[in-house]
């Protein structure tokens, strides 16, 4: 199994691969083995045609809804009813309009660097030097989430910008998303 070295603007590879180990060949050599034994798996029903086919039960109910003249708003990434596919997908547009808005009026990570370093009291250049002192840790985290939320930045576009690895900021966001979660 081969994986790709080419970037993918849709796919943070680095992010993936993150999830598996905190070192780049630990995690390729995870990632091989988890996609070796869900080979061996073969096909799950369960995971088995779009959104849609799966919360409605299968084709069969898919069909009578549309035979009643009924239609059901799907997406297949998506599993939910329609409602629900439509406030997911009401939610995204929502988010991605106020980060669309927030860079054209110019706003980037560079001032989310600068405001974070400025209420923490914390230099810039020592944030980007992957100093871990609880302070600068504070401040790239806070940095990391508010780019993510308020900008729709990468994780790896992120990590260039603090001069750490994307593994950390991955780290850091998985942290922080299931702090808010809580």
């Amino acid at each position: 199994m081969i994986i790709a070295r080419d970037e993918i603007a849709w796919m943070d590879r680095a992010h993936v691969l993150g999830q598996f180990a905190s070192t780049k060949r630990k995690a390729i050599r995870e990632y091989r083995r988890f996609v070796q034994e869900g080979i061996g798996e073969g096909r799950n029903p369960l995971l088995t045609g779009g959104g849609l086919i799966r919360s409605q039960g299968g084709w069969s109910q898919v069909l009578a809804l549309r035979r009643k003249g009924e239609k059901e708003l799907s997406d297949e990434r998506i599993l939910g009813s329609g409602d629900f596919v439509n406030r997911v997908l009401q939610e995204v547009e929502e988010r991605q309009l106020r980060q669309m808005k927030l860079r054209r009026r110019g706003r980037g990570i560079e001032g989310i660097i600068e405001e974070e370093c400025r209420k923490r009291k914390v230099s810039e250049e020592e944030l980007r030097k992957g100093s871990r002192r609880g302070r600068i840790s504070g401040a790239r985290a806070a940095i990391a989430y508010r780019s993510k939320e308020e900008l729709g930045i990468s994780g790896a576009e992120i990590a260039r910008c603090l001069g750490v690895n994307t593994s950390t900021i991955n780290r850091i966001l998985a942290r922080m998303d299931e702090l808010t979660v809580k």
